[in-house]
């Protein structure tokens, strides 16, 4: 079983939105609302990610998914 960071797929959002955010080769990468695709560092998935899971945005929903690679 591979546990790596590109063996998963972050999705976080509210009834209204979802974003995606997964790793690929280059670094990580967010998928927007609208589709749009955005590169950003550990850091900043980091300071998207903690005030959903420690409950400080109310009403986030998130979900972590397991892919691994074949």
């Amino acid at each position: 079983m591979k546990l790596t960071n590109d063996s998963y797929i972050i999705t976080m959002g509210t009834k209204n939105f979802t974003e995606t955010y997964y790793k690929d080769k280059n670094g990580w990468v967010k998928i927007s609302a609208k589709g749009k695709e955005f590169r950003m560092t550990a850091e900043q998935l980091l300071n998207h990610l903690l005030p959903a899971i420690a409950e400080v945005k109310t009403g986030i929903i998130w979900k972590v998914e397991y892919k691994p690679k074949k």
